[in-house]
Formats: structure tokens, sequence, C-alpha cells
């Protein structure tokens, strides 16, 4: 790895090698990691993020998200999206924890795939 973005609850952050050891939330958004030139995006929604050196002294990006996936796997959630914002309207059946993890998870899905599939190095 020669560097990882993502965004965390203090705003977004970008780790290189010899980091400082670190942790801290995640917010909704794209991590991104750079290997060799190339640009390895995943949506992401909560969780946190650990940064720590190993025995070796090299630097370990340790993410553990709510939800994660690679931009590659997005599928378009609109729909899914569209039919959450209909359930709330009836709010005698909604259970609001779920539906409103669910439509953050859409709505992040939705943001992430359609920033990437603009980007002119998305493969």
């Amino acid at each position: 790895m020669d560097q990882v973005s993502l965004p965390t609850t203090e705003g977004e952050i970008t780790i290189l090698p010899d980091h400082i050891p670190l942790i801290t939330g995640l917010a909704s958004g794209d991590i991104v990691a750079m290997t060799n030139g190339e640009h390895l995006p995943m949506a992401v929604v909560g969780g946190f993020v650990e940064v720590k050196k190993d025995e070796k002294g090299n630097t370990l990006v340790v993410v553990l998200a709510d939800f994660a996936e690679h931009v590659r796997e997005l599928s378009e959630d609109k729909v899914k999206a569209e039919e959450l914002r209909k359930q709330m309207e009836n709010k005698e059946l909604v259970d609001f924890e779920h539906f409103e993890t669910e439509l953050e998870r859409s709505l992040t899905r939705i943001r992430i795939a359609d920033k990437w599939r603009t980007r002119k190095y998305r493969k």
C-alpha cells in the first residue's frame, strides 16, 4: 500500500507509510487505497479504523466497517432508496433505527457509485 484515504468522523484523512498510531471512527463515504499507481475504492458506512505498526515496523491500516463494498460490486440502489423513503411515510410500521441504517447504506452506495462511474482511472 502506498497510501489510503478514508472518511473519518473528524474529516477525511490520508494514511502514508510511517503514519503515527491512530484509532478513529469511520464515517460514510469511500476508502481509496493506492497501490502501484492503481486506485482500489470501497464504499463504507460506519465503523472504526486503526493505524499501527507491525513487528517489522511496517504501517498497518485495519478497517472494521459496519458495511463495505468494492465499487465494482455497487449496483443501482436508487429503487431501494425510493422504496425506503416511501416506507417512511407510514410511520406506524417503520422501525426507525433499521430504516435509518438501510437508507444511509443505500444513499452511500448511490453517491460512491456515481462518483467512481465518472472517474477516468476506474477499471
